[in-house]
């Protein structure tokens, strides 16, 4: 019960600190509407999949054990990361319709956006492999293992979901698109130095 409570209150403060996906699920949200946004969230709960797949199969103590292995993929997050922040920055203002979306973005390609945002995240790339090598027992059934992976990704598709309802709101996404270079210039900002600091970073 001990760890099952510390995989899940870990998770929580994981998910709703801030980052790469979280700033994604934003621009997705307020540009395109509440789909692309509830699209891009689900992509992100797939991409921890990855993750746990990965650490379940024995990969992980790879990129533990291997530094070279885990710098090469902090590396290509930080570039993929640093690549959204100059192309939101650049982004073109969208118009939004008479019902409120945008037709710009399409469903696949909000999808691929969050998972590959979360799957290219060194950030939960740390936190899966960490909770699995730190909190979660070798001796732990791996049903119960893989029961903790769908807490992750669930806890990852709840919260963003809410926050793309929240930034999809008709007039708080009407405020924003008012101000959409703005906005997107702080986005793209926030997604590039996310990317410096995380290449950066011991």
């Amino acid at each position: 019960m001990q760890e099952l409570l510390a995989v899940a209150a870990i998770t929580v403060l994981a998910v709703i600190s801030p980052g790469g996906d979280f700033a994604m699920v934003s621009r997705n949200s307020y540009l395109y509407g509440r789909r692309a946004g509830l699209l891009t969230a689900a992509g992100i709960a797939c991409g921890v999949w990855i993750h746990v797949a990965y650490t379940l199969l024995g990969v992980g103590l790879l990129l533990q054990r291997w530094p070279a292995a885990f710098f090469a993929a902090k590396i290509l997050g930080a570039l993929y990361l640093i690549y959204m922040g100059i192309q939101t920055f650049r982004h073109r203002p969208v118009t939004a319709q008479a019902d409120g979306t945008a037709t710009t973005l399409g469903a696949a390609a909000a999808f691929r956006t969050g998972l590959a945002t979360n799957a290219l995240n060194p950030k939960t790339t740390l936190f899966v492999l960490s909770t699995f090598s730190q909190i979660v027992s070798p001796h732990t059934p791996l049903w119960q293992q893989i029961g903790y992976g769908a807490w992750m990704s669930a806890a990852h598709g709840i919260w963003f979901a809410f926050v793309a309802v929240a930034l999809s709101a008709p007039h708080l996404r009407q405020a924003l698109l008012a101000r959409q270079v703005t906005v997107n210039r702080v986005i793209g900002c926030l997604l590039a130095g996310l990317g410096v600091l995380l290449a950066c970073s011991d």
